[in-house]
């Protein structure tokens, strides 16, 4: 005798968290690289941003990418979250005495190290969105300018890092708030 079989189908009606990772991802870049660029010296602004927005929002997204089960979301969102707590660190701990500043091999270093990071991560993107795909080779980029400023001591690329993490910073705020609107509307409004 056949069982009477049923099957349930659940539904994700949790909201795309995406969009909250990017804008805590770009604003808090753009921030940070408006003062790499030579328009105001690191402040309370930039770091409380690494902590709030640019930290704990993207930590925030990467367990809620976690739930919906998307692996190249998790990851990025968890390790750029951690990434700004770590930037941060890096600042405040030798200001309390707690740790030197690293020296400029050091800092090279980890910055060479989040740009091959994010690199391979690039790679992820070719089976993703346009807008993703500038989002993350730009951030590559920038990574290596800054690495590449730090260990030659160059102020001019530096400058340039600035200008191109602005840039970085400002296309994933533009795909972050193109998913909230397209979401929204139910359509492309912004293509990304």
């Amino acid at each position: 005798m056949e069982e009477n079989k049923k099957s349930v189908l659940i539904e994700d009606l949790t909201a795309n968290p995406a969009p909250l990772g990017l804008l805590g991802f770009g604003l808090t870049t753009v921030l940070l690289n408006i003062h790499n660029a030579g328009f105001f010296p690191i402040n309370s602004m930039i770091l409380a941003m690494g902590i709030a927005y640019g930290g704990i929002a993207q930590i925030m997204a990467c367990a809620m990418e976690y739930k919906k089960g998307n692996t190249f979301g998790m990851v990025a969102f968890g390790s750029y979250g951690l990434f700004w707590w770590s930037f941060v660190l890096l600042l405040i701990l030798p200001k309390m005495g707690l740790a030197a500043a690293p020296d400029k091999l050091a800092l090279a270093s980890y910055l060479f190290m989040w740009g091959l990071f994010t690199l391979v991560m690039f790679i992820g993107t070719l089976k993703l969105s346009r807008g993703l795909q500038v989002v993350f080779l730009s951030l590559a980029v920038l990574f290596f300018l800054l690495a590449l400023g730090d260990i030659t001591g160059n102020a001019t690329i530096t400058l340039i890092a600035g200008y191109e993490g602005i840039f970085t910073g400002f296309t994933a705020v533009y795909v972050g708030l193109a998913q909230v609107l397209n979401e929204t509307y139910g359509q492309d409004v912004l293509p990304t």
